[in-house]
C-alpha cells in the first residue's frame, strides 16, 4: 500500500505560498504564528509560510515533551532562521501550566478515558498559547493538519490543533506532504522520523494510536472515493478500510459544521 506522491512539487509550492501571501495581505495581519512539534507537517506549514516573505513567528510548546522531538523541533527552526530573515522563534513551556490544571480538576475517572482527555488537554493549551502570540503580534494562526488527518480519520482534536485561521497543507495527502517537505529540504531527522502526535510524552507513534499507517489510510480514502468493493481487499487492506471507516464515522463531528438548532423549522 506505499503510496508515492506524483504531485508537481514546484508548482504547488509557488501555488499555496502565493496563497498564503494574499490571504494575509487580504486580512491585513503581519503574517503567521506556527507551532513547531518536531514532525513534517508542522516543518512544511512553517516553510511555506516563512516563504512569503512575511513574519513567521514559531512557537515551542514542550509539556513532557520527549526528547527527541524537542530536538528535532529545534534543529528545524534554527535551519529555517538561517535560511530566511523573517523568522523567528519562542518558546513557552506550558508544563507547569498542564500540572496546575490538573490539580484543578478532578481525575478519578477510568484511566484510558482519562489519559485521552488529557492529551487532548495539551492541544488546547497550546492552541491557547498559538493564539495570544498571534494576537499581540498581529498575526494568523497556520494550521497543520493534512487532508488525512483533517478530512479522512479526523485525527486532530477539537479546538485544540483544529483551532486554526488558515489550513495551507489541508488538501495535501500525507505522501504529498513527505514529497513537498523534501523539496524544501525539512531536515533529514524529520523526514525520516515516525509520525507523532506528541501529546502523550513519549514515543508513541501516529500508526499506534490509529491501527493503521498514513500509506495505509491514504489508500483506505482514495479506495471510499472510488467507491471499490471490500471483495477485491486483501485480508490487511480489509482490516485498514474498516478503521478508516469507523475512524471517519465516529469523527464526523469535527469536520462537520457545528449543528445549530434553526427556530425558524418550528
Amino acid at each position: 500500500m506505499t503510496k508515492k506522491s506524483t504531485i508537481p512539487v514546484e508548482k504547488v509550492n509557488t501555488h499555496i505560498v502565493n496563497w498564503l501571501k494574499k490571504y494575509a495581505e487580504k486580512a491585513k495581519v503581519n503574517g503567521f504564528v506556527v507551532g513547531i512539534s518536531g514532525g513534517v507537517d508542522s516543518a512544511l506549514t512553517s516553510t511555506l509560510c516563512a516563504q512569503t516573505g512575511l513574519q513567521v513567528l514559531c512557537v515551542e510548546m514542550p509539556i513532557h515533551q520527549h526528547a527527541s522531538h524537542v530536538s528535532r523541533g529545534q534543529e528545524h527552526i534554527q535551519q529555517l532562521k538561517e535560511r530566511f530573515p523573517n523568522v523567528s522563534s519562542v518558546q513557552t513551556d506550558l508544563t507547569p501550566v498542564f500540572e496546575a490544571f490538573k490539580k484543578e480538576v478532578p481525575t478519578d475517572y477510568d484511566e484510558k478515558k482519562l489519559q485521552l482527555t488529557l492529551a487532548n488537554t495539551r492541544a488546547r493549551l497550546r492552541m491557547t498559547t498559538l493564539y495570544y502570540h498571534a494576537g499581540v503580534h498581529g498575526l494568523l494562526v497556520a494550521g497543520t493538519g493534512n487532508k488525512v488527518e483533517d478530512f479522512g480519520v479526523g485525527f486532530y482534536t477539537k479546538y485544540g490543533d483544529g483551532g486554526v485561521d488558515i489550513s495551507p497543507i489541508a488538501d495535501l495527502l500525507k505522501s504529498d506532504v513527505f514529497a513537498l517537505a523534501s523539496y524544501l529540504k525539512v531536515p533529514e531527522s524529520i523526514l525520516t522520523a515516525m509520525p507523532s502526535d506528541g501529546l502523550f510524552g513519549d514515543e508513541k507513534t501516529d500508526e499506534e494510536q490509529l491501527g493503521a499507517s498514513y500509506d495505509e489510510l491514504e489508500w483506505a480514502m482514495l479506495a471510499d472515493e472510488k467507491g471499490l468493493e471490500t471483495t477485491n481487499f486483501s485480508e490487511r487492506e480489509k482490516v485498514v478500510f474498516a478503521i478508516y471507516k469507523r475512524l471517519n464515522l465516529v469523527n464526523q463531528h469535527k469536520m462537520n459544521p457545528i449543528p445549530v438548532c434553526e427556530i425558524n423549522k418550528i
